[in-house]
This record gives C-alpha cells, sequence and structure tokens, in this order.
C-alpha cells in the first residue's frame, strides 16, 4: 500500500501531537511507536521532507498504532453518554491512582473511547488484550505500549515496567477486552496493581465474559480474583439499563448521538436508528458496529 504525502503528515501531526501527553523521553515514546530513535529525530526535524524515512508498511502500522484513518472514510467522535461516563472514571482513577472495572454490552463504543483517551489524556496507554492472550504477550506488549524495552528477559521487562509507571507523573493503563486474558496473565494485574499502588491507574473494560471470569473465580475460589476484584473497587461499572424498554430507549439515544456527527445528509438518520434497534434472531439489539455498516452501505447519503 502506498501512503501519499498528504497522509504521511497527517500521521506524523497524530505521532507529535501525541509526544506531547508522554512525559517520558523520546527514546521511549520512538518504542512506542515502534520506529528507531534517530528516524524519530528526523521525522521531528524533517520540514514535511519524509521520503526515505520509513517503508510504506511502517508508515500504515504507524497510522494504525496513532488510530490515523488514512482511507477516505472517517468516524467522528461523539461524546455520548458511554463516553461521558467511561471518561469520568478513567480521569477518577488517573487522578487519585485508583482502579475499576467496566463490563457491558458489546458494540457500545468502549473500545473507541477507550482508544481516544490514550490519545488525547497525559500519560494514559491503552492495551488489547484480545491480542496479548498469554503473560509473557501481555506483558510485553504492555511494555511496548508504555514505551519500556519489551526484548529483554520477562523479569526485567516486567521490573521496568513497574519502575516506569512509579515514575510517570499520573499514568493510566486502560486494558480492553481483559476477559480475554487467560490465568496467568490475569494474575499479573494483581502484582502490577500491588507494586504500582498510589502511583498509577487501573482501568479494566470487557463484556459479559470478563464479569463471568471474575465472579467464577471468585466462587470457586481461585487464586487472584478475590483479590484482584477487592483492587478494582469490588464493582462492575455499567451504563446499558437491564430493563427492555429503557434499554431500546438507551441505544436509541446513543445510535442516534454518533450518526448524527457521522452523516452529511441525515435524511436516513431515522431509517437506519431503526433497522439498528430491530432484534436480530437471538433477540439482541443492534450497538454502533451494526450502526457503522449500515452507513457504509448508505454512503450516498
Amino acid at each position: 500500500m502506498q501512503v501519499t504525502t498528504e497522509q504521511k503528515k497527517t500521521i506524523v501531526a497524530a505521532l507529535l501531537e501525541r509526544r506531547q501527553n508522554f512525559d517520558g523521553s523520546d527514546h521511549q515514546y520512538a518504542k512506542q511507536m515502534d520506529i528507531n530513535y534517530s528516524v524519530f529525530s528526523r521525522i521531528k526535524n524533517s520540514n514535511n521532507n519524509y521520503e526515505g524515512l520509513l517503508r510504506p508498511g511502517q508508515w500504515v502500522n504507524l497510522a494504525r498504532e496513532l488510530d490515523v484513518e488514512i482511507s477516505e472514510r472517517k468516524w467522528n467522535m461523539a461524546r455520548t453518554d458511554v463516553f461521558n461516563m467511561i471518561e469520568g472514571d478513567v480521569l477518577f482513577c488517573k487522578d487519585y491512582a485508583k482502579a475499576m472495572i467496566c463490563v457491558d454490552d458489546c458494540g457500545i463504543g468502549k473500545t473507541f473511547t477507550g482508544k481516544y483517551l490514550s490519545r488525547t489524556l497525559k500519560n494514559c496507554f491503552y492495551v488489547d488484550a484480545s491480542q496479548a492472550k498469554t503473560k509473557q504477550q501481555f506483558i510485553r506488549l504492555m511494555a511496548k505500549t508504555i514505551g519500556v524495552d519489551d526484548k529483554d528477559k520477562y523479569v526485567k521487562v516486567k521490573a521496568n515496567i513497574k519502575y516506569a509507571l512509579k515514575m510517570l507523573p499520573s499514568p493510566i493503563i486502560i486494558i480492553d477486552e481483559a476477559g480475554d486474558l487467560e490465568y496467568m496473565a490475569f494474575l499479573e494485574l494483581k502484582e502490577l496493581w500491588n507494586a504500582t499502588d498510589k502511583a498509577c491507574g487501573w482501568y479494566m473494560m470487557g463484556a459479559d465474559g470478563l464479569r463471568k471470569k471474575i465472579e467464577t473465580g471468585i466462587q470457586n475460589k481461585k487464586v487472584g480474583y478475590a483479590e484482584l476484584f477487592s483492587r478494582y473497587s469490588e464493582k462492575f461499572a455499567s451504563i446499558v439499563p437491564a430493563d427492555r424498554t429503557e434499554k431500546i430507549n438507551f441505544y436509541k439515544k446513543l445510535i442516534t448521538d454518533v450518526l448524527s456527527v457521522n452523516m452529511t445528509n441525515k435524511a436516513k438518520l431515522n431509517e437506519i436508528v431503526k433497522r439498528c434497534l430491530a432484534n436480530d434472531n437471538d433477540g439482541q439489539i443492534g450497538g454502533l458496529r451494526r450502526a457503522e455498516s449500515l452507513l457504509i452501505l448508505n454512503q450516498g447519503n
């Protein structure tokens, strides 16, 4: 895939903007972005001349890492009720070095919000646990995410994560898809919390699988689960109502809020919202992923 000069400018602008939200060194930041430090220095001082600095694949990887949309389609941020709840919880955890768990329906914008906050809040890091299920993968991904050498011996990598997080001012780690973590990886969260107590905030996100994992672990008296749940405020934060009527109204507002800032012509807004709210074969209400798909199908709007 070829990346145009204009696209490279957009990627570099996002790269330098996010740098302002990280209090670590340029070396650490370059490691986060998986680029050579000397290349990062040249990018900063290139005056829009980026030829030969990165291969096309590296530009694409950098765009993905920064959540930069280099295709024509862009998904704009909407300040939904879900966004506001998660943002409030994350800011609380960040400011007071606390930990919380958000467990709620799929497709309501949890992941989008977590990624957005990691781009816009200082020293806020997003880790997708679905991409690193084992303890080795998880710890090394976390190391890379915060700018620590992830290629060293496992014990040293973990020790450096603890040290780095204690050195940064008010860091916050957002762990998405936490229910995908294997048992031994899940236990590492307790160790990391203990090592960074009063120095780092933690926010775990997932769906029913995460709730079930924790509740089953506690019921079966499996080592670590009760202790971890206690450290994460001993409750599951959620926003989607249980009552069917209230739930439909919630989804109607959520989908309308998001589509309203992503449609240039809103003539079919109500039609798309109605189709999203239609039950599927399992009686489930469609969320934002269905809304996005329907929006793409109606790009002529």
